[in-house]
């Protein structure tokens, strides 16, 4: 029975493949690995988040010697620091645009592999006790079918042991898309919007977890939130982010 079960497994690995999760190309791994590599010109074509960044939100800068972006100058944040792996353009906005509305769910485990490989470090130093995904309103989250911040969060949390919290922080009220919005639209957008189960968070140090970084007003509107509920350092992890001036 395990026999014919392997070579089922076998020819179906053949069959469907893995693929690369910014082209979307074939990627052949060994049969029983979990990883979604990304090829290597992909590898050469994405933009990683490096230095010279913002030292709060993360964003990259183009002022090697500025230490904050516009925005963090402008606007206070609700977390403490945030991190991303790529510059959210090209090759992988759109990988991120299938993940959200083409159903490629494989894409978040890929990019939380990438993720923890370069911010494991990170997320350890600061003493995370658990990971919460950005919530989804339950009437989009019904209409996608899941949250892709889940399947990201789920994996990071699964490759460095935390916990995964999530149904600990919900989206309360229906927003509409952040990226339909200006900068203050979005902020206002998202003021009350999340709330927390329960009347306290027993946790100081939470990772928030999500798939794109523009404003921050995402994270902020979480973070408040979480605050208020009692939580102290709040961190944010994006897959991907726009750049900072």
């Amino acid at each position: 029975m395990e026999k014919c079960f392997r070579v089922l497994a076998g020819v179906l690995h053949l069959l469907y493949p893995k693929r690369c999760p910014l082209c979307d190309g074939v990627v052949y791994t060994p049969l029983w690995s979990r990883e979604y590599p990304i090829c290597g010109e992909c590898r050469a074509r994405a933009e990683y988040v490096k230095e010279p960044v913002c030292k709060i939100c993360g964003k990259p800068l183009t002022d090697e010697r500025g230490e904050l972006c516009q925005d963090c100058i402008r606007h206070p944040h609700g977390f403490v620091q945030g991190k991303a792996l790529w510059v959210y353009k090209g090759c992988v906005k759109e990988s991120v645009y299938r993940l959200k509305y083409g159903n490629r769910r494989e894409y978040g485990i890929a990019y939380a592999q990438e993720l923890a490989r370069r911010y494991g470090d990170w997320i350890k130093r600061n003493h995370i006790q658990a990971i919460i995904p950005i919530p989804l309103h339950k009437k989009r989250r019904r209409q996608r079918g899941y949250n892709q911040a889940e399947i990201i969060a789920g994996e990071i949390g699964r490759l460095l042991r935390l916990p995964v919290y999530d149904k600990l922080l919900a989206r309360s009220i229906p927003t509409r898309p952040q990226k339909e919005l200006n900068d203050r639209e979005r902020k206002n957008n998202l003021k009350k919007a999340f709330k927390v189960a329960g009347n306290k968070v027993q946790l100081d140090h939470i990772l928030l977890v999500d798939d794109i970084y523009t404003t921050g007003s995402t994270m902020d509107g979480a973070a408040e939130a979480l605050r208020e509920a009692g939580a102290s350092h709040i961190y944010a992890l994006s897959v991907s982010i726009g750049r900072g001036y």
